[in-house]
């Protein structure tokens, strides 16, 4: 394989100090490493290879791999998320966070002048928050299968408007490549998700990225009336009124 290819994953990622799983597509290892979350998508994962949407160290570990195959990369923190620096941990006053609303716990994650930090100790009226990313000077194993390697132009532009809206099936998006352009017909299920109008200039973006002959983009939201039911009518008979009795 190599640059520019499309390929979907799969893939367990763990800490190897610690064999801990911090995350993976696969929803029975989520579930079982208790990383499930409800509304999660957990499905082979879309990878353009060379476009940076996973560690670059994984990226480049693709070139040597083969569909369906298992392969395993190990990636020190250097090439990770770094050495980790003790000079990003730093005790705070409780006080400064509980007058924000905030009530930490060890292991949490809260913002703090900006930051995101990791909740190390908790004691004596001061908080422990290590500003570091949690992975920092983490040695990472990722156990990955390429499950399918996109050739066709129709896979891959319907591979990346899932990856957009992932929460919505893609065989119910219907769409047609003419010439320089994409028409997408939009499915109902589509139409009221948060974040869509945003989401839509994504995959327009994406489509033109990687397809630069394609310069317009177009969306179809069609809104169809709900059919009424008919209801039965009840037929009246007139009577006409009789003549007077003489």
């Amino acid at each position: 394989m190599q640059k520019g290819d499309f390929i979907l994953i799969d893939y367990v990622a763990k800490v190897k100090e610690t064999g801990e799983v911090f995350d993976t597509t696969i929803g029975d290892v989520a579930r079982k490493e208790h990383l499930y979350k409800e509304g999660e998508i957990y499905e082979p994962k879309l990878v353009v290879i060379g476009e940076g949407w996973v560690l670059k160290a994984l990226d480049e570990s693709f070139a040597t791999m083969e569909v369906g195959k298992p392969a395993t990369v190990e990636i020190p923190p250097d090439k990770a998320f770094g050495a980790r620096d003790p000079e990003k941990v730093k005790r705070v006053p409780l006080r400064q966070l509980t007058a924000k609303g905030i009530t930490p716990t060890l292991g949490m994650r809260l913002e703090h002048d900006g930051k995101m930090a990791t909740v190390r100790a908790i004691g004596a009226g001061r908080v422990l928050l290590d500003f570091n990313p949690p992975l920092a000077g983490k040695t990472l194993v990722y156990e990955v299968t390429v499950q399918k390697k996109l050739e066709t132009q129709e896979e891959k532009i319907a591979a990346l408007i899932h990856r957009r809206i992932p929460a919505v099936e893609v065989e119910k998006f219907k769409f047609k490549v003419k010439a320089k352009a994409v028409s997408i017909e939009m499915p109902e299920e589509a139409f009221y998700i948060e974040g869509v109008q945003v989401a839509k200039r994504g995959i327009a973006l994406d489509i033109q990225r990687f397809f630069p002959e394609i310069t317009v983009v177009e969306f179809t939201e069609t809104f169809k009336a709900e059919q009424k039911k008919e209801t039965p009518q009840t037929q009246t008979q007139t009577q006409e009124p009789s003549e007077p009795t003489k």
